[in-house]
Formats: C-alpha cells, structure tokens, sequence
C-alpha cells in the first residue's frame, strides 16, 4: 500500500478544496462518483445525498463507511452593521472558528468570502474585561464580508441570506510526514478508501465477500449511517481517532474502537480485525472513546440495523479544530482496510 500515499494525499487536497459543509453535498457527491467510475466501480447515489460504490465479490455485504460532510457554520442573522451573526453546523466550537477565513455558499448568488472575527476585534480598542472573554456565536463572534457593506440591506442585496452555508479555509500543509489541516475528519478516510479501491484495481485483488464502500453526508450530524443496502451484515466505519492525555490512540498508528460515547462496538468484529491487523504486521492499537465521540455506526446501530459494527482510524490531535495527522497513520489504517476485506 505504500506506493499510494502520493495518491491518496492528492485525493485528499482535491477533497479539501470542495466546500461540503454538512447540506453541500452536491460537488463533492460529483467528485466521488468520477474518481469511482475512474477506477472502475459502478456507483448509486442515495435518495438524501451520499455515494455507494460496489467493488464486487459475493455474499453477505460488509458496508466501509466514510463521511464526506465537514462542520461549518450557518448563517442565522444579518447584523445592522452588516456584519454576520451564525451559528454552528456539526459541533464548530466558537474558539476554532474564531478568525478563520471562510466562504459564504448562498441559495442564488454564488459565493462570498468574509473572516470569523470578535465584534471587537482590536484589541487595543478592546474592553479589557471582553479581551479574555469566552468566543461565543452568540455574544461575541460574527463574520465580517469582504464587501463593502454597512448596513442589512447592503448584505441582502449581495444575495446573503438567513440559512446559507458557511465553509472554513482548510489551510492544508505537509511537514515531515505531518498533514495539518481543517477537515481531516473525514476526507482524509475518503483519501485512504479510494487508495484502497485504487490498489484493488491495480493488483487485481478481489474481496473476499461482497464489499460496498458508502461515502455519506450527515454523519456531523447524526444520521450518515442510518440507512444501509440490502444484504448488509457487518459495517465498519473509518473517521478520525482522539489523540489526548487519556487516548491510546497515536498519529503513527491505526486506532480500533472498542467503546465510545454510546455504546461498545461488537467484540467478536473488534477480535477480527485485531486478529488481522496481528497477522499482516500493523501497529494498530486500541482505544475507548468518550464522552462525546461517535460514528455512522452508532447511528446505523441506533437506527435498528441487525449488523455487526466496528469503527477505526488514523490517530489524529485537535479533531473538530485545526486538525493534525500522520501519513503513518493513514497507511496503517489503509493496510488493515485492505488485508480486511481480501480476507488476508
């Protein structure tokens, strides 16, 4: 799998770069479904927005599932002053957002660029108790346009609106094997899984039972995995895995969920892959995960779904902010997919 990495870090700058903010999910479901008929797989698309792609073999369906849906904001005021007031989509902290450089997608009007700034953002005109105040949506952050603009109705004549859909910069960089970056959780599990789907087709490997790779778009917000094809009997999720004091999880290796912020994940699938992951010589570790991380399989599960169900990653620091990875850990949590599923 090693000879992918330079793909799958080109898959994931091309990821980035598309705005899919949980509701935008248009350009990226395009995106995906050129890069699987490039490689050869035949794709359907969900009804509400997302991407299954069929990559062959027989029998009961294990499900591998990826989000391509990002946090963000929302527009859901117009300021007098002509300034912004939002709120968040898919659990954006106040402190992360605080003055990114962002892109407002309207309904009708194409796209406008602005900054997540304080109400008072100088801080030498700044009231000395606001300084070392908390960032909140509500009382103190809002998005300044790079318009000029100074009143509503200058804003709503641009088109802006209550409900559009703000997007962050994801200021990707790559030092020394470090991938830093806004919205490695999940497109850098996309990345990987087309690497993947990449080396199937490169080295005529065939799966040792039906394999479908789903791309959804609501996991940020809690429904990506609620719905699953037909046959299904075992899901596996790859997103993002918590580094931290508490965490055994780690850039350079692929995390294993035993438990997180619902429920424990199956333990005979979790013995599979450990099993698998022993067996091919990954350095794999796992982890337990609360008190508020969750995937699409807690979500399949929570919907009534009779399937086995196991999620991992890649060990990854700030999640939910400006987040930070390892191409190790990618390429281990790749290397266990791939022996996963050829059956090896």
């Amino acid at each position: 799998m090693n000879k992918y990495s330079g793909y799958m870090i080109d898959k994931f700058k091309e990821l980035i770069a598309i705005d899919s903010t949980t509701g935008l999910y248009e350009e990226i479901q395009e995106y995906l479904i050129d890069e699987c008929a490039k490689l050869g797989y035949k794709t359907s698309c969900l009804h509400k927005g997302g991407v299954i792609a069929d990559m062959g073999g027989e029998g009961d369906s294990l499900v591998i599932m990826s989000h391509a849906d990002t946090i963000g904001l929302m527009v859901r005021h117009i300021n007098s002053d002509g300034t912004l007031k939002v709120t968040n989509i898919g659990g954006l902290h106040a402190y992360c957002a605080e003055r990114e450089c962002v892109r407002i997608n309207t309904r009708k009007n194409g796209i406008y660029s602005g900054t997540v700034q304080r109400t008072h953002s100088c801080t030498h005109v700044t009231p000395m108790h606001e300084r070392d105040a908390l960032a909140d949506y509500d009382k103190n952050i809002v998005i300044v346009l790079d318009e000029d603009v100074s009143t509503a109705d200058d804003v709503r004549r641009l088109g802006i609106a209550v409900g559009d859909i703000v997007s962050l910069e994801p200021r990707c960089s790559i030092v020394n094997g470090y991938i830093k970056s806004r919205y490695i959780d999940d497109k850098m599990a996309i990345a990987l899984s087309l690497g993947v789907m990449k080396a199937m087709k490169d080295e005529r490997r065939a799966p040792a039972r039906n394999v479908k790779m789903i791309f959804t778009m609501y996991e940020e917000i809690g429904h990506g995995g609620s719905w699953l094809p037909e046959g299904t009997k075992d899901i596996i999720s790859i997103d993002v895995m918590c580094t931290g004091p508490k965490q055994t999880g780690d850039e350079h290796k692929v995390s294993l969920v035993a438990k997180d912020s619902r429920f424990p994940y199956h333990f005979g699938m979790l013995r599979e892959l450990c099993d698998c992951a022993e067996r091919n010589g990954i350095d794999f570790v796992i982890d337990v995960l609360t008190p508020s991380y969750g995937t699409d399989s807690d979500t399949a599960l929570a919907a009534g779904h009779d399937v086995r169900h196991a999620a991992l990653g890649f060990g990854t620091s700030a999640t939910h902010g400006y987040e930070r990875t390892h191409i190790d850990g990618v390429m281990e949590t790749a290397k266990l997919i791939l022996n996963y599923i050829t059956g090896k």
